[in-house]
């Protein structure tokens, strides 16, 4: 499995980079730009990532923002809903307004944060991903 995440925080970054790595190749974004730039990235070289985790509130770009272009670029390129990445928000907002928001941009699924492993992987097994 091809895995990007997009933390701006450097522990989470680095638990999520360390707990994700072993069910596949982690490449690690510290902004939402940063996350969509890698994202077109794997796109052209014909090597998409299987999914994206992305923060919320991260600068430069939000996850909110970096989740649209990221889903822009695929209906750009056709790709099925059944192929698209799956995307995982991972914040600490886990306000009604924030959760809705996010799959009315087209999240897959909305974990809050602190992570929990065994949700986590739990999510992971549900979409076929571990």
């Amino acid at each position: 499995m091809k895995i990007l995440l997009a933390e701006d925080d450097f522990v989470t970054r680095k638990f999520m980079k360390d707990f994700l790595s072993k069910y596949g190749e982690c490449d690690v974004t510290v902004d939402g730009m940063e996350a969509v730039d890698a994202f077109m990235l794997a796109l052209e070289e014909e090597e998409p990532y299987d999914l994206v985790c992305l923060d919320i509130m991260m600068p430069v770009m939000d996850g909110y923002q970096a989740l649209m272009g990221i889903r822009n670029l695929e209906k750009e390129r056709n790709i099925p809903k059944e192929q698209a990445a799956k995307v995982i928000m991972t914040t600490a907002l886990n306000d009604e307004k924030n959760v809705k928001m996010a799959f009315e941009l087209g999240c897959t699924v909305y974990s809050g944060k602190p992570i929990d492993k065994n949700r986590f992987e739990q999510v992971l097994s549900k979409f076929g991903l571990i």
